[in-house]
């Protein structure tokens, strides 16, 4: 039964275990994981079990963090995001609270994210969604463009297929807006300024754009746009990083290919293909990464790497914050933050006082996401910049093999146990399904490894 799937195997180290009394209710990961699966969110449909939800995550942020809400009651701002966004201001336990006390107003953020929320498709606005020695992580979807703003309603709908109805959600433009209809550039300039305007309220300088192109396209209309192509400039104040990486279609591939990233490439000359990797130099020197080859890595490979970029931004910067979007912020976008936000967490600088299945509980994402833990459990990846005595014992040669240092074991430990915990409840759940059985009925790739790493049988309740 799911209690057995999720009390399996806990991993150890230091005295820390993935079995507590939080994980013990082993219900209410596997049913958050169904309704996950079975359900799409949205704010004005919530029904009791989502409201149940809601409270257990506020619960969870408050657990270290003092916060504030940005108000979103039945989706008047998104209708996508939760009804009670959190603003977390400060780390509850902060004895240096003034330090890192973030210097923004609820309010006027309110009346920013109110005012910005037309500037970006699906009206999903940039939003703070970690916070980082004082620094705001922030996601969204990408900047909206010519057809999002001029009639959201029946443009959206038709120029989907009428198949994505996330598309058709959307409040058509205010009437305050009708007079700068004549002219594009005065319509762009009000939204676009608006978004600007709140990206320099959260002190955020630096824009990651995962999109693989620099304009969505459908029958030949510009959808969205990005900031890199913005003709006015405007964005020309932030460091654009264009970092290209393949959307929720190629994970199909994926799935195809029995859960199995390794030497799974995607294919970069595809027509619709033409956003470049763009990183300033100040970025790639001490990463030690060959980005010219970016087209020729595997998704484990490009993955890590963008990761490591993206701890290298928000390390390098001691005030400015960092924004990372795709084209709807819905994909991409929740991959890169949920791997942002365990990797910070297993160093013990986010969320310090939650448990593996806290974490777990408060991060609920893709698959994807939980198996790739395996992949950055190594020390390279921990924003820790203290010199541990490891350094001593190892040489630089055998860099790679820190994260079985004893000191470094932590980092691992904690996500390892997650994985372990989203794994066990995933297959009891939603199952994982092997596209090719072996003649012999056995499960094959992902699955038989997870067999044998929480000792479970291959009858046992994964489909």
């Amino acid at each position: 039964g799911r209690g057995a799937m999720m009390a399996a195997s806990p991993s150890v180290a230091n005295g820390f275990t993935a079995t507590s009394a939080w994980a013990r209710r082993s219900e209410e990961i596997p049913d958050l994981i169904y309704l996950f699966s079975k359900t799409q969110y949205r704010a004005k449909e919530v029904t009791s079990q989502v409201e149940v939800i809601e409270k257990r995550c506020l619960d969870l942020f408050s657990r270290d963090y003092t916060f504030s809400i940005i108000h979103n009651a039945n989706g008047e701002v998104c209708g996508h995001y939760p009804r009670q966004i959190v603003f977390l201001e400060y780390q509850a336990t902060d004895v240096d609270r003034d330090r890192f006390k973030s210097p923004v107003q609820v309010s006027k953020l309110q009346d920013l994210v109110n005012r910005s929320k037309l500037a970006r498709c699906r009206g999903r606005f940039v939003c703070p969604v970690i916070l980082y020695n004082g620094k705001h992580i922030c996601r969204s979807s990408t900047l909206a463009g010519w057809g999002e703003l001029y009639g959201r309603t029946g443009y959206n709908y038709i120029f989907s297929g009428g198949s994505d109805d996330t598309w058709t959600e959307s409040e058509d433009v205010p009437q305050e807006d009708s007079a700068a209809r004549n002219g594009d550039s005065q319509l762009f300039d009000k939204v676009r300024g608006h978004d600007i305007k709140l990206l320099r309220y959260l002190s955020v300088r630096y824009i990651c754009d995962l999109m693989v192109e620099n304009k969505k396209v459908k029958f030949g209309l510009n959808v969205t746009s990005s900031e890199k192509v913005d003709k006015a400039n405007r964005y020309a104040d932030f460091t654009l990083l264009s970092v290209p990486y393949p959307g929720c279609e190629f994970f199909k591939e994926y799935k195809d290919r029995d859960y199995t990233a390794e030497g799974l490439v995607f294919n970069w000359n595809q027509d619709y293909v033409d956003a470049p990797l763009t990183i300033p130099v100040c970025f790639t020197q001490n990463l030690h990464i060959d980005w010219t080859r970016y087209q020729s890595w595997d998704l484990v490979e490009q993955t890590q790497n963008y990761l490591k970029l993206l701890l290298h931004i928000i390390d390098s910067d001691d005030e400015s914050g960092l924004l990372v979007h795709c084209i709807s912020g819905w994909d991409r976008t929740p991959l890169f933050v949920s791997l942002l936000r365990l990797s910070l967490w297993a160093d013990g600088v986010v969320h310090a006082s939650l448990e593996p299945a806290q974490i777990l509980y408060l991060t609920i994402i893709f698959f994807f996401c939980f198996n790739f833990l395996k992949h950055i459990v190594s020390e390279k990846f921990s924003a820790v910049k203290k010199r541990r005595y490891c350094h001593q014992i190892y040489s630089f040669y055998y860099w790679d093999q820190l994260s079985k240092c004893p000191l470094s074991s932590e980092r691992q430990a904690r996500l390892e146990a997650v994985r372990e915990l989203f794994l066990a409840a995933y297959s009891s759940t939603v199952g994982l399904k092997s596209s090719s059985p072996s003649p012999s009925g056995s499960i094959s790739g992902l699955l038989e490894q997870f067999a044998r790493g929480v000792g479970l049988r291959a009858t046992s309740a994964i489909v």
